[in-house]
């Protein structure tokens, strides 16, 4: 079982940018892979997919309602996957967690929900003026 834990979060102005981090421990055997998936939950709303990256970091995924806002990346060496949030707007407002999904290959992208097994405990992202 992997430990996740988020950082980054805060109180942005609309406009403003943030850098969400995942950092990742707990492996217990350098070939295996993980696919990272950011997620969010705004209140009175269910947990939506953001983003998602290959544990390769050579395949990514973006919800609709970020595409062109937000890039994630990833450093193995650190075990840290990033999220770099741009132009961020008031409905972006929701805590953030990261997930990780065992991979049957470096290049895999989760498809389901159910593919991640590790959670992080979520980062508070708040955009107001």
């Amino acid at each position: 079982q992997l430990q996740l834990v988020e950082s980054g979060g805060g109180l942005v102005q609309p406009g403003g940018s943030l850098r969400l981090s995942c950092a990742a421990s707990g492996f217990t055997d350098d070939d295996d892979y993980y696919a990272i998936g950011w997620f969010r939950q705004a209140p009175g709303k269910e947990r939506e997919e953001v983003s998602c990256i290959s544990s390769s970091g050579g395949v990514t995924n973006y919800a609709d309602s970020v595409k062109g806002r937000f890039t994630i990346s990833r450093d193995n060496a650190k075990n840290t996957v990033y999220l770099q949030m741009n132009s961020l707007k008031p409905e972006d407002t929701a805590v953030y967690y990261c997930a990780a999904a065992w991979s049957p290959t470096h290049h895999y992208i989760p498809t389901q929900y159910s593919d991640y097994n590790d959670w992080g405990q979520g980062t508070q992202v708040t955009i107001s003026s």
